[in-house]
């Protein structure tokens, strides 16, 4: 487990491909219950271990998790997101280039329980939540660019969704269009930096994470 940060009121977690945040009916063991192994082993904690979920990631997905790790915090934590006081940074590897070097994308999301899948419409529709993205080419690269997006709202499988409507299919990522899946059975998007105010200090915090060891990652 990589911890990028650590004090008396959260922690901050490089969230590997294939990793689940919280248990799902998979039965598989989530993030959030390796986090408080973690704790109680380092601390010596006797009994249960508090820990607050504040995000989530895609399981496919790697990068940035943050939780919370007092009662105070996560509610504070939870309000920020909600009112999107925090700054989201994603870098994404895709096949084909957007249309514009950068360019901000809105799009009407609608979510399917059944296929786990979410569908963007450019015009709102039944059930639909807003979405939006900004996003900018930051390099390219043989046969992949670099996309660093900056995102405005937090909708369920946002990124995957957006960028596959305007055809820039993430590498890796068969379930929105990409032609093949990688090794891990993880998706080139990675969550690479956060930044917030620190829910009890007050101070702005930013934190970074590294993307996973790749040949195509290592370039970017």
């Amino acid at each position: 487990m990589d911890v990028i940060y650590e004090d008396n009121h959260l922690i901050v977690i490089n969230k590997r491909c294939g990793d689940i945040v919280q248990g799902d009916k998979t039965g598989d063991s989530p993030l959030s219950e390796v986090v408080k192994l973690y704790l109680k082993n380092k601390y010596n904690k006797t009994g249960n271990v508090y820990l607050g979920v504040v995000h989530r990631l895609d399981r496919p997905t790697s990068g940035i998790v943050l939780f919370a790790k007092t009662s105070k915090a996560l509610p504070r934590l939870n309000k920020l997101f909600s009112e999107g006081r925090t700054k989201k940074t994603y870098w994404a590897v895709v096949k084909n280039a957007p249309e514009l070097e950068k360019g901000t994308l809105e799009h009407w999301l609608v979510r399917n329980p059944k296929q786990n899948k979410s569908y963007a419409h450019l015009k709102e529709v039944p059930n639909s939540k807003k979405a939006v993205l900004s996003y900018i080419i930051r390099k390219k690269l043989d046969a992949y660019f670099l996309l660093e997006i900056d995102l405005k709202t937090g909708r369920h499988h946002q990124i995957r969704a957006q960028l596959a409507a305007i055809g820039c299919y993430i590498k890796g990522d068969l379930k929105y269009g990409a032609a093949r899946s990688n090794k891990n059975g993880g998706i080139h998007l990675h969550a690479q930096r956060l930044e917030l105010e620190h829910p009890v200090k007050k101070e702005i915090m930013t934190f970074t994470a590294p993307p996973p060891p790749d040949p195509i990652w290592d370039v970017c």
